[in-house]
């Protein structure tokens, strides 16, 4: 994490010279406005990774220069193989992006879809549970 908040903390740097050097050279507001927020951006990920580094207080192995790759594998989480959810959580979300073009009449259908797209997709693996009787 180490290497991370230093990345963060410089390309947050890099943009505060870039929008001095930018104002200097004569640009528009729009652009300085656009590096300033970049830095603040890239500044608070930095922050955050560094308040995480220091409250964990532990090296961890991509901070080891003699680390192995093998050393930072893990569990990554549980990834569905076979899920149908997401085609229509995607259907959905191009249609509502279309419903702005084309009306708000589509835009509310797919948000309804959407909602039930997503409810669906996250709850795919709840299982309800039994009910036992006395």
């Amino acid at each position: 994490m180490k290497a991370n908040w230093k990345l963060f903390s410089g390309l947050s740097v890099f943009y505060v010279i870039m929008a001095v050097v930018y104002y200097f050279v004569g640009g528009e507001a729009v652009g300085i406005t656009g590096m300033t927020l970049a830095a603040c951006l890239a500044g608070m990920v930095g922050f955050y990774v560094w308040f995480t580094q220091k409250r964990i207080g532990v090296a961890i192995p991509s901070d080891n220069d003699d680390a192995e790759i093998a050393d930072d594998a893990g569990e990554l989480g549980f990834y569905s193989p076979h899920s149908w959810w997401p085609l229509p959580t995607a259907l959905s979300a191009t249609a509502m992006g279309l419903g702005l073009i084309i009306g708000w009449w589509l835009t509310l259908i797919a948000l309804g879809s959407l909602v039930i797209s997503i409810i669906g997709m996250v709850t795919e693996y709840e299982k309800p549970t039994p009910i036992s009787s006395h």
